[in-house]
């Protein structure tokens, strides 16, 4: 499938984009990314890259069973785009007792759940189920100072991106929405 689109890109630990690339896990848990909007909350971009980040990953806030996907960045100076991620769900969690039942879901731990959630004094975290394809050939860009920096997004402009099938059924992404919203109702 080959898209068109002024495009941006998600940073996220590599740890958790190889995660979700490979479709062990759909489900990513974020402060940052996400608008305020009269309507209530809103990400930012429905559909995005993923760029994988080295800078802050921390073995002590990923579950021991992700912990052997930490590795040194295998291409300093430049940046590899494995996936365009699609927003399936998007949830707002104003409950610590609510976003700690998600851990089985996603790769942080209990305390970086916790540390997310109170980020900034504002206790709340946002669930965001992803419909993730890969792309045919990863998209590797050059590291420029625009790039860098501790923002969520990266403006990348009008791109066309190859895709291939999703790395999860729709049927397991309902099943895997259905279980998010199970656990957020307990």
């Amino acid at each position: 499938m080959t898209n068109s689109h002024n495009l941006s890109a998600l940073k996220e630990w590599d740890a958790q984009c190889q995660l979700l690339t490979t479709g062990r896990l759909s489900l990513l848990l974020r402060k940052g990314g996400i608008m305020e909007t009269h309507d209530g909350f809103e990400v930012e971009h429905r559909q995005f890259l993923l760029y994988p980040t080295f800078l802050h990953q921390n073995a002590a806030e990923l579950q021991p069973d992700y912990q052997p996907l930490l590795r040194p960045d295998p291409a300093p100076g430049q940046i590899v785009l494995p996936a365009l991620a699609e927003v399936a769900a998007v949830q707002k969690v104003e409950s610590l007792e609510a976003a700690l039942r998600l851990e089985p879901l996603q790769a942080l731990t209990a305390g970086a759940i916790e540390r997310r959630f109170y980020y900034r004094n504002r206790p709340w975290i946002h669930a965001l189920l992803l419909r993730v394809r890969p792309l045919s050939a990863p998209l590797t860009l050059t590291e420029t100072p625009d790039l860098l920096g501790c923002v969520s997004w990266v403006p990348l402009g009008e791109m066309k991106v190859e895709t291939g099938e999703a790395v999860v059924t729709e049927n397991e992404l309902q099943a895997r929405r259905q279980e998010l919203e199970r656990l957020l109702r307990a």
